[in-house]
């Protein structure tokens, strides 16, 4: 059964970083598409940033030069790097693959 277990966010000054894994488990982790999104309050879930096993990799205008996305297929995960973060970039997270999506990680950015 696959899964995929996102973690590392938490409240973050602006101008802050953090960095978000997705571990996946129960899958061979090759020839996929992983998205992540994100879905602030009272709005629709919005892809941030995706990347192909290859490395190819796609950004939302709005985290362009702020966000990088990054997978290491050793490890079956992909994450998320995210730098000089906005109140804008408040919501749950999410990361999307095979059919699946994980459970979300929680990122507030506030003074």
């Amino acid at each position: 059964q696959v899964q995929l277990v996102e973690s590392g966010g938490g409240l973050v000054q602006p101008g802050g970083s953090l960095r978000l894994s997705c571990a996946a488990s129960g899958i061979i982790f090759r020839n996929y598409v992983m998205g992540w999104y994100r879905q602030a309050p009272g709005k629709q879930r919005e892809l941030v940033a995706a990347i192909t096993s290859g490395g190819s990799t796609n950004y939302a205008d709005s985290v362009k030069g702020r966000f990088t996305i990054s997978n290491d297929n050793a490890k079956n995960s992909v994450y998320l790097q995210m730098d000089s973060l906005k109140p804008e970039d408040t919501g749950v997270y999410y990361c999307t693959s095979f059919g699946k999506w994980g459970q979300g990680t929680q990122v507030t950015v506030s003074s």
